[in-house]
């Protein structure tokens, strides 16, 4: 009788666990999407991830799950964690390439990029990959409004490029190493589109030939 007792109270216990357990933290697609959108329009952006990744793992197959997976990359780049923006953008455009979203994911990406991009003097992997993504996006959509906005993008990330170029070029002729100087000038002249640099690596290459030529008429 007494062991009958327990039992009933045990399983008592744990239909209540149960039930708290549901009305504590089980919302629907409808609420989750709710608070996700209301906290992102509040600039609550970490809180809006947290509901639209419960969404995501609650409903995956929800009619707003799509939603919620643009809106935590978003998030993210809100809050300027680029590299998780770029990893659930790229998610997004890998599990949706023809939705009408997929233009805008796709600049998003290159945004990302651009803001990670260094300083002149540093590595420039980002800008390369902005000119990468942008490009992209310019054969996959070029009639998209975000295709168009590309061009000013690519410049600005290649002005970084062509300017990191002409300081290791500049280094490298100061140092009197002046065969690796002229192949940093003439990558700048083949390589890239004129941003301002051209003629200032025409004058370098000449410059590199002369000391090179004085050079071998010493040997």
């Amino acid at each position: 009788m007494k062991r009958f007792v327990g039992l009933v109270v045990v399983g008592c216990l744990l239909l209540t666990g149960c039930s708290l357990f549901k009305s504590k933290e089980e919302k629907s697609a409808q609420e989750l999407i709710s608070e996700g959108m209301e906290d992102y329009s509040q600039k609550k952006y970490r809180a809006s991830i947290e509901s639209f990744q419960k969404l995501k793992d609650w409903y995956p197959f929800s009619k707003y799950a799509i939603l919620a997976e643009l809106k935590i990359a978003d998030a993210y780049f809100q809050i300027e964690e680029y590299d998780k923006a770029i990893s659930a953008y790229e998610s997004f455009e890998s599990l949706h390439p023809k939705n009408e979203a997929t233009p805008y994911v796709i600049f998003q990406q290159g945004i990302c990029q651009i803001q990670q991009m260094e300083t002149i003097d540093r590595d420039q992997k980002a800008a390369k990959s902005a000119i990468e993504v942008f490009n992209r996006l310019k054969r996959q959509f070029p009639d998209d409004p975000n295709a168009k906005k590309a061009d000013e993008y690519i410049l600005r990330a290649t002005r970084n490029l062509v300017a990191h170029e002409f300081i290791i070029g500049q280094f490298y002729y100061k140092s009197k190493h002046y065969e690796a100087a002229r192949e940093r000038f003439r990558g700048i002249i083949s390589n890239y589109e004129d941003v301002g640099y051209h003629q200032k690596a025409l004058d370098y290459l000449s410059k590199c030939d002369a000391k090179l030529a004085r050079e071998s008429a010493r040997k």
